[in-house]
């Protein structure tokens, strides 16, 4: 039996997701469905959000949590999370890639988790692997171990969560599973950390010949712990080579404002460019000096 043929194009739409407080639950949760049936309405294969941008629902708090309540009321939001992801991706039959929420796992640990939530009803998630300096000392987040690519009527799909994307064997990990698109939820504070990663991204984009689909949060949150000011300018980038966006930017969004993109990719392109590019940095890397690294 063969495998159902990939389409040529595939839409991708990326969510700039302003932080503010709320007055109710279903406030935040309406936002995420009505960007979900937008971006359905433009005809996307994915809609992909921000990290931590379920840390809005703190503001619901009349005082400033601290970390350990904070993570015990973001825990008990979990399930109805992803209740509603699953549905939405259901409902408008579109691929949703969830942003982050941070939450205690089965373990006992606190994980920063990306979800996915597929238009086949499927629900999966990719935990960070590398927890940040931050959000390791204020909420006690530690990283994951599993780096694995998701299956999609789109392909094979990776998922490396803001700083994941600054470690460059992570996301070779992915693309030598079969990743042909990446997606970054991220949450940046100021423009030097946005660019940390928007950098890293298009590095990524060129070395793997993939592409990567960046989304990030915007405004701010006072009466939230580690959530003061931000900083996002939501992207779809490309490898740089003649198929392809001259500059390595199909896409790009206005920083700090409250926005969604869509922005077509061919897949077709990037099998060509993979096979017969300009450069050809899957195929020309020296494995017999050096591996990826990376040992899961």
């Amino acid at each position: 039996m063969t495998s159902p043929a990939l389409p040529s194009r595939v839409r991708i739409s990326s969510v700039q997701f302003e932080m503010r407080r709320i007055s109710a639950l279903e406030e935040f949760e309406e936002r995420i469905a009505y960007y979900a049936r937008v971006a359905s309405e433009y005809g996307a294969d994915f809609v992909v959000f921000p990290e931590l941008y379920t840390l809005q629902t703190l503001s619901l708090a009349p005082e400033r949590l601290g970390p350990a309540a904070a993570i015990a009321a973001l825990t008990a939001y979990t399930p109805r999370f992803e209740a509603l992801l699953t549905g939405l991706s259901v409902r408008h039959r579109i691929n949703v890639i969830g942003g982050t929420h941070v939450t205690r796992v089965a373990s006992g640990d606190i994980r920063n988790i990306a979800y996915a939530a597929l238009r086949d009803g499927s629900l999966h998630r990719q935990e960070k692997i590398h927890a940040t300096p931050s959000e390791r000392s204020f909420w006690g987040v530690s990283g994951g171990s599993e780096n694995k690519v998701i299956a999609t009527d789109c392909g094979p799909v990776g998922i490396a969560i803001c700083y994941d994307s600054e470690f460059p064997e992570q996301v070779r990990h992915l693309a030598d599973q079969g990743a042909m698109i990446l997606f970054v939820p991220f949450c940046t504070d100021d423009r030097n950390g946005y660019l940390r990663v928007r950098y890293c991204c298009a590095a990524r984009a060129i070395e793997n010949q993939i592409y990567v689909a960046i989304s990030g949060v915007c405004g701010n949150l006072p009466n939230v712990g580690n959530m003061d000011v931000h900083y996002a300018q939501g992207a779809v980038l490309t490898p740089c080579d003649l198929p392809f966006a001259w500059n390595g930017v199909r896409a790009e969004a206005e920083p700090n404002v409250e926005t969604m993109i869509v922005a077509d990719v061919s897949l077709a392109d990037l099998a060509e460019a993979r096979l017969r590019g300009t450069v050809q940095n899957l195929n020309d890397r020296r494995t017999d000096l050096y591996g990826s690294g990376w040992k899961a």
